[in-house]
C-alpha cells in the first residue's frame, strides 16, 4: 500500500501562513542538509497532491525554476515539474498546468483508492485548508513537519479543521544547519 506524506513548513506556534498570507517568516536559504533531507522523501515519491490555492503558486514556481538554467534550484524545479500532480479543487473543472490532472469529487474516496494502486508513495505538501481536512480524515500516513525557528502569533494554522484528537508516534527528529527542525511522526 502507498503511503500518503505530508512535508509543510511551519512555525514553532503551528502556522503555515501569517493572517495576512505573508510568507516571510520562512527560513527559504535552505542549507544542504535539508535539501539532502528532500531529496530522499521525493525518490519514494511518484504523485504529488495539492490544494487548488496551494497549486496556482507551486506549479507555476516550479516550471519557472526548471526552466532557468541558471537557477541553483533547477534541479528540484525539474524533479517537481515531471512529477505528475493531482489538484484537488471544489471549482476547477479543467488543468491549466502540464503533467497536472483536476479531481472534483470525494477527497477521501479518491486518496484511498490513490493509496491502494501500485507505485511508489503520495506527497502532500502544505495548502492549509486541504491538508488540515487531510489530517482530519486520517488520511496522512507521515507528517514531516519543518518547524522554521520563527513565532507568528496569529496567522492560518496546520491543524484548524481537526476536531478530535488523534495521538502520532515520533519516528525522528533532525535539526538542519539553516534553523530548521523536521519533526517526522506516524499515526498511531
Amino acid at each position: 500500500m502507498r503511503k500518503l506524506k505530508l512535508q509543510v513548513q511551519m512555525s514553532v506556534d503551528g502556522f503555515i501562513s501569517s493572517r495576512s498570507g505573508e510568507m516571510d517568516w520562512m527560513e527559504l536559504n535552505w542549507s544542504n542538509d535539508i535539501k539532502n533531507y528532500v531529496s530522499e522523501i521525493l525518490k519514494e515519491v511518484d504523485t504529488i497532491l495539492l490544494g487548488k490555492n496551494l497549486a496556482k503558486g507551486f506549479i507555476p514556481h516550479w516550471a519557472a525554476v526548471a526552466n532557468d538554467k541558471s537557477n541553483p534550484e533547477q534541479k528540484a524545479g525539474v524533479i517537481y515539474t515531471q512529477t505528475p500532480k493531482i489538484v484537488f479543487s471544489k471549482t476547477l473543472t479543467k488543468s491549466e498546468w502540464e503533467n497536472t490532472t483536476i479531481e472534483n469529487g470525494d477527497f477521501v474516496e479518491k486518496i484511498n483508492a490513490l493509496k491502494n494502486q501500485s507505485g511508489n508513495d503520495l506527497i502532500v505538501y502544505g495548502g492549509g485548508q486541504f491538508v488540515s481536512s487531510l489530517i482530519k480524515e486520517k488520511l496522512i500516513d507521515e507528517l514531516h513537519l519543518f518547524i522554521n525557528p520563527s513565532i507568528l502569533g496569529s496567522g492560518m494554522p496546520i491543524f484548524q479543521d481537526v476536531d478530535a484528537m488523534q495521538k502520532l508516534n515520533l519516528v525522528s527528529s533532525k535539526h538542519f544547519d539553516c534553523g530548521i527542525i523536521v519533526l517526522v511522526y506516524k499515526p498511531l
